[in-house]
């Protein structure tokens, strides 16, 4: 079983924001605990903190800038339907999927552990994406009995499409997901 931390924690708060924003939160902790206890146990009580500074510098380090995503997305736009299919599929096998091509809604049937998931991409490259392809992948999800379903997007989803996406708990991937998955 993965450990998961909850969504809404301090700490998983803080590994979103900036990393100094967890400095300056366990310098607060310090001199608040420093005020009652010695210095070293105020120290020991801003450990945490500073943990999660560290982690959320290598994450953001990590993280590719706003431009490189860009330029990765209009590569990707730049592709055939057949190149990004077989890009798609080297990308979900790589995660450790099983990877089928079907058709329908949905053009990729993903197995893994015994979950099954259904990815809808077809409609990669349109501006705007409404909230219609994705009625349709949560039906065929329903009809199938599929676990999941993804559906992947270079371009912008409507306020419609998005709120839709988290109502019906679809996955989407979209920016740095998407060029990273598709990386060659």
């Amino acid at each position: 079983m993965k450990w998961k931390m909850a969504e809404n924690s301090l700490f998983a708060i803080l590994l979103r924001a900036p990393w100094y924003v967890s400095v300056l939160v366990s310098l607060g902790v310090f001199g608040l605990v420093r005020m009652f206890l010695h210095w070293s146990y105020a120290l020991f009580g801003t450990l945490p903190f500073i943990v999660i500074a560290a982690i959320a510098i290598w994450r953001q380090l990590r993280r590719p800038s706003a431009t490189k995503v860009a330029a990765g997305l209009e590569a990707l736009r730049a592709l055939g339907w057949e190149e990004f299919a077989r890009l798609l599929e080297e990308g979900f096998r790589r995660e450790g999927y099983l990877v089928k091509r079907v058709s329908g809604p949905a053009d990729f049937e993903l197995e893994k552990a015994g979950r099954v998931s259904l990815v809808s991409a077809k409609r990669w490259k349109a501006a705007v994406t409404g909230v219609e392809p994705l009625k349709e992948l949560v039906a065929a999800r329903e009809k199938r009995e599929a676990g999941e379903c993804v559906y992947v997007v270079a371009g912008e989803l409507s306020a419609n499409a998005r709120g839709f996406a988290t109502d019906k708990a679809v996955r989407l991937v979209e920016g740095a997901a998407l060029t990273a998955l598709a990386q060659r």
